[in-house]
């Protein structure tokens, strides 16, 4: 039964992972590696024994689940393409090899701009993420790429956000990186000039309250 069980399991082996459609992905991968009976190896750390550790049943629990996880790690890297099996195959245990997969695709997709930072050193920051995967194989063409960080600007820049969206069939990625700098100038610059307008304005409230107290 145990045999039939394994069997049904390696039937519904995921697709093999290019680069695109990650969390189709790994939620497929995580349902084969539970039926499986080895998915906890992506949460688990390493047993750890010493050299002069003679308890012969912990060695052997050690075996057993180094076994285990070699199991899972390479039924992960048998799901990845050739060229992202090249670049994760030196990677040493299933767990590592499920986060730095996470970290690497779903950074990209979950990333969000918020309003607390400059919205041009985040845009560096997705380009950063896109460099990296372009460099693993990964296809992001230039109107993804342009869609994407028009998606994913901060709350305070909707209006902006909306006018984006309706050029940007016209815009090319150094146009719009353009456009968000010019932008962001110029909302820094307002921001400057009504500060210091208010500064002024307090201060001239305090001076003629000033005058005021010594008449």
């Amino acid at each position: 039964m145990a045999y039939t069980a394994t069997a049904a399991s390696h039937s519904e082996k995921p697709f093999k992972f290019s680069g695109a459609d990650f969390k189709r992905w790994q939620q497929k991968m995580l349902f084969y590696l539970t039926k499986l009976s080895v998915s906890w190896f992506l949460t688990e750390e390493p047993l750890v024994v010493t050299d002069d550790d003679i308890d012969t049943q912990r060695w052997t629990a050690i075996d057993a689940w180094n076994h285990s996880d070699f199991l899972c790690r390479n039924y992960i890297l048998n799901s990845l393409d050739d060229v992202l099996y090249g670049i994760y195959c030196f990677v040493k245990t299933a767990k590592e090899l499920w986060n730095s997969l996470e970290k690497k695709y779903k950074t990209f997709l979950d990333y969000r701009m918020v309003d607390a930072k400059f919205v041009m050193s985040q845009v560096q920051e997705i380009q950063i993420i896109i460099h990296d995967l372009l460099a693993e194989g990964m296809e992001i063409n230039e109107p993804f790429q342009v869609v994407a960080i028009i998606e994913k600007l901060p709350s305070m820049w909707r209006y902006f956000k909306n006018y984006l969206k309706y050029k940007r069939k016209e815009l090319k990625l150094k146009e719009l990186i353009v456009r968000l700098r010019i932008e962001e100038d110029s909302r820094t610059s307002d921001a400057k000039a009504y500060k210091k307008a208010m500064e002024a304005k307090e201060k001239e409230s305090l001076t003629e309250s000033g005058n005021a107290q010594m008449r």
